[in-house]
């Protein structure tokens, strides 16, 4: 979403790096070299700030941003310092947008109703920790609900109450008929309720198959983009985009200048219409699936899937990642090739792969040719 590149092109493939053997915790200096040494990966691409900067354009970051401070992702200014040794993680004070208020990113705009801006609002929201307010939380503690499920969807509409806020500030700042709206979100999410079945050892508060998951649940979300009067209402659910599209997509339309070799399309050309687009001869999407901590000697020491769909089809191949720490969440996987037909069976419940071996072979082989690093070991 920030490069327009895979996590194999630009080596942020985690979170936080694993700890190694002997180290005491977050605070252990060794850890934190490392957590250094991850985030200054940051600088290996050009992010769309820095991209859109020779335009003139000033950005703003709020909310989750894990690769140190905002400054360091290209942001003229933002709410996160990221250093490791004071607690910069996730985001820090970030955080604290939408759930404490929006009067950080609502002052951005107001100073910038002139000038063209860039503003990055990513709150730590319907994430947990679960905790909405009373007002919204008693309109889904009804009968049939589980408790746990009720507070998930009161932060869901918590979050819709925050993305009104914003969208109102840019009609009231007099900005939003020249304001890009795009809306992607990082993962799908099932809540885990006491009548979810799980694998012995889960300890997530997520059902399995859906967050840290390639299954369609975690990864087929919505993206949406508005720009009053030149993006006509349109509502296209076959049409199969990604997040690595947004870089590209919106550079064009500013007028920037897209670097050569971004492997997303402009998901606007001829306003939106498909035909005859770079978007309608894509073959395949792709995708990649680490554990969630950064090995850093070896960027794909912890890749567990990578994934494609083609038309109906989806190939994963599953990879003999590190999961060391994470074995409760990945521990089960023991499938190497699976392939699902999304359009008769879009929960992925029948693997096809030794019914339909040449739909392998064809997904493999684009699978392969879209990899950049040596194929990495397969469960065989």
């Amino acid at each position: 979403m920030i490069t327009g590149r895979w996590p194999h092109e630009h080596g942020i493939v985690g979170n936080d790096p694993s700890r190694l053997p002997g180290m005491t915790g977050r605070d252990d200096p060794a850890y934190l070299a490392r957590c250094a040494a991850m985030i200054d990966r940051i600088d290996r691409y050009p992010t769309l700030p820095r991209l859109l900067a020779p335009l003139g354009y000033a950005s703003f970051q709020s909310g989750k941003w894990w690769e140190g401070s905002a400054e360091r992702g290209g942001f003229t200014a933002g709410m996160t310092h990221g250093d490791p040794a004071r607690g910069g993680r996730h985001g820090d004070h970030g955080l604290t947008i939408g759930r404490q208020g929006m009067a950080e990113v609502t002052a951005f705009i107001d100073s910038h109703r002139e000038l063209p801006f860039f503003l990055w609002y990513a709150p730590f929201l319907p994430h947990e920790p679960h905790t909405p307010p009373e007002r919204l939380l008693e309109h889904y503690l009804v009968e049939g609900v589980p408790p746990a499920e009720a507070k998930y969807r009161a932060c869901v509409e918590w979050f819709d109450e925050t993305c009104g806020e914003l969208l109102d500030h840019l009609e009231s700042a007099g900005v939003a008929e020249r304001t890009i709206v795009v809306y992607v979100t990082d993962n799908g999410w099932i809540q885990r309720t006491a009548a979810t079945e799980v694998p012995e050892g889960w300890r997530q508060n997520f059902a399995p198959r859906s967050k840290q998951s390639p299954n369609e649940v975690g990864v087929r979300t919505p993206i949406m983009i508005r720009w009053p009067g030149r993006v006509p209402a349109r509502r296209d659910e076959s049409t199969v985009v990604s997040s690595v599209d947004l870089v590209p997509t919106l550079l064009h339309a500013v007028g920037g200048e897209v670097p050569d070799g971004m492997p997303g399309v402009d998901l606007l050309e001829r306003n939106g219409e498909v035909e005859g687009t770079a978007l309608a001869g894509r073959e395949a999407i792709f995708g990649e699936h680490y554990a969630h901590d950064v090995v850093l000697e070896d960027d794909t020491a912890r890749l567990l899937t990578r994934w494609t769909i083609s038309g109906r089809w989806k190939l994963l191949i599953s990879h003999r990642g590190d999961i060391t720490g994470h074995e409760s969440l990945h521990g089960g996987r023991k499938t190497a090739v699976q392939l699902y037909d999304l359009l008769a069976d879009p929960h992925e419940e029948r693997n096809l792969a030794a019914e339909q071996p040449g739909e392998v072979e064809r997904l493999r082989e684009l699978l392969d040719a879209w990899w950049a690093p040596e194929r990495p070991a397969v469960f065989e």
